[in-house]
């Protein structure tokens, strides 16, 4: 049998860098985890192969004997597969990436798992919201589907529950990673810490262990929220077998207005604004969240000039504080112009004088300098 190459198992180069090797290591890692392929047993030896790689490669000693000697040269040197010692950040930072996930208004705790459990507890959905639904809050109902234990197996996923013991793991539920001299215990992948499982699929839930049921549920939403703000809805999340159920935890997703842009608890409003109110200044009437309010223009306002209103911004999620309104000047030229028009304009410049030609005086030191370049 042809022994397999560590960098070909990892698609590396013989002379790639410790980042390369880090990073081609969580690619393959991801893409062959047996979570993400189950029943896989392709997919399950290509991640043992990955692992024993990387254990190998990623500590300088081990590949540098690899290098010279092959496989042969490590033997007693503390090979194995599975997670027995690849780099301890780079396996967490799978883990997390996928399990875990960030969330509440201040962070999202760990999903939790329960290791007879078949499926998380906690699980996420996005909600769309209005504008106007998130700056002022509302209740609103929310259809959702959550996860039940399979009755016909008992939540096993096992027909009539039958189950044996994990070959990943070898029944203990645990793989374990080192670290130096260090060693870490981590839920099995495979069985998610049962140690056993199915000899045969249940036919009821095709060996998932678990059914859907469909519920809806009236949440009260906070003034504030925005994009990418979680919330949890405790107890609303998937069923575990002993009747607890977990939390629903909820991210927005917050429609943008025509009008009003967010950003953070300011809010900008572009403001039209025709060339002579700008000159002459005037009072107008703007939208405000709460109503209407008035801008006073001043003489000579300039385009894109702001005008600041404290307190007329979105309330923040967690003090109630308010942001800003900020108006921001739009200047409106006329398109076409008639000739009555156009006589008029002619006298307003002529009335202005060299005033009204500011590109001559700003450039006349410049013609001459063009012109000695040449003398």
């Amino acid at each position: 049998m042809t022994e397999l190459d560590y960098y070909e198992v990892l698609e590396v180069s013989k002379e790639c860098s410790g980042a390369e090797l880090k990073k081609s290591y969580r690619k393959l890692a991801m893409k062959y985890h047996p979570d993400r392929n189950p029943d896989d047993k392709e997919a399950e030896e290509k991640f043992k192969q990955i692992n024993e790689a990387y254990q190998i490669l990623s500590d300088d000693e081990k590949r540098a004997i690899y290098d010279r000697y092959g496989k042969a040269g490590l033997e007693g040197q503390g090979m194995g597969g599975g997670f027995g010692g690849a780099n301890m950040d780079d396996i967490m930072d799978i883990f997390n990436s996928m399990f875990g996930g960030g969330g509440g208004f201040g962070g999202f705790g760990q999903t939790r798992r329960d290791p007879s459990q078949k499926y998380a507890l906690d699980f996420e959905i996005e909600v769309p919201l209005k504008f106007n639904e998130a700056v002022f809050g509302c209740e609103k109902k929310i259809d959702i589907t959550y996860k039940v234990p399979c009755e016909e197996c008992d939540g096993t996923g096992a027909k009539d529950g039958k189950l044996e013991t994990c070959d990943y793991c070898g029944g203990q539920g645990q793989v374990v990673m080192r670290q130096g001299r260090m060693q870490f215990a981590q839920t099995c992948p495979k069985c998610h810490g049962e140690g056993q499982k199915a000899t045969e699929k249940c036919p009821s839930c095709s060996g998932k262990g678990y059914k859907t049921e469909e519920e809806t549920i009236t949440i009260n939403i906070p003034a504030g929220v925005d994009s990418g703000n979680r919330l949890r809805a405790q107890g609303h999340g998937n069923l575990a077998k002993n009747g607890r159920r977990g939390d629903l935890y909820l991210t927005f997703i917050v429609e943008e207005d025509e009008n009003f842009i967010r950003n953070g608890n300011d809010i900008y409003i572009e403001v039209p604004v025709f060339f002579t109110q700008a000159i002459l200044g005037e009072t107008i009437t703007i939208p405000t969240l709460d109503g209407e309010t008035e801008l006073e223009l001043k003489q000579g306002t300039k385009d894109k000039e702001q005008f600041i209103f404290e307190d007329e911004g979105v309330a923040d999620v967690h003090s109630g504080r308010k942001g800003r309104l900020i108006a921001q000047i739009k200047m409106v030229l006329p398109k076409k112009i008639n000739d009555e028009q156009r006589e008029l304009l002619e006298k307003l410049q002529e009335s202005y004088g060299v005033e009204s030609r500011p590109h001559k005086s700003t450039f006349e030191s410049a013609f001459d300098r063009v012109k000695s370049w040449f003398n």
